[in-house]
């Protein structure tokens, strides 16, 4: 019987332990304002090129939401587009301005225009390639935020190019994802 009081007596104490050794997250920058970032625009100033013809204009920084939420405009010019790849802990979510871009998510393809969406979970094999002619636009969406905008302002200043592939991997890895896969190919659309 005494067993029994003294487990009821710890028990109860259980969450005031995991609060007290959970992790504890400070607050660094929460906005406490709206922000307007206009069409065309960078939420700094200061787009990110990466790849031959690919821009990146940041709408909602990682600072704007203390990690939370990173949201960007990728313009695109050449067809083509990533390797498949994964994040562990990171949901993307695709929404398609204008053009034409080809899908894989798990064992899912899909072929997204204007108005269409895509949502890619953590931890699910994905990639995506432009497919139409011209000028591609969407908004990519990283919940949470994760190290995905340090990531694409470090390939935009040239780092990821001067890397072995050793050097890559474990850069991928360090920022939240892994390389699973060659790119889609953008002249199929299976």
């Amino acid at each position: 019987m005494k067993a029994m009081k003294r487990k009821s007596f710890i028990f109860s104490f259980a969450p005031l332990f995991s609060f007290i050794f959970s992790p504890i997250k400070f607050i660094t920058s929460r906005m406490d304002k709206g922000v307007k970032v206009d069409e065309g625009q960078d939420r700094y100033g200061k787009p990110l090129s990466l790849m031959e013809g690919d821009t990146f204009f940041t709408k909602v920084s990682t600072a704007d939401s203390n990690g939370e939420l990173y949201i960007f405009e990728s313009t695109r010019v050449k067809k083509g587009g990533v390797g498949l790849h994964l994040h562990y802990e990171q949901d993307e979510w695709w929404y398609i301005l204008e053009g034409e871009f080809l899908f894989k998510v798990g064992d899912e393809t899909f072929t997204a225009k204007k108005g269409d969406s895509v949502f890619g979970p953590r931890n699910v094999p994905h990639a995506f390639s432009k497919t139409s002619d011209g000028i591609a636009k969407m908004l990519i969406t990283f919940q949470p935020a994760g190290r995905m905008e340090e990531h694409f302002k470090a390939v935009s200043e040239g780092i990821y190019s001067k890397l072995t592939d050793e050097e890559k991997t474990i850069f991928r890895h360090k920022n939240g994802m892994k390389a699973v896969g060659p790119a889609l190919d953008y002249d199929k659309t299976k």
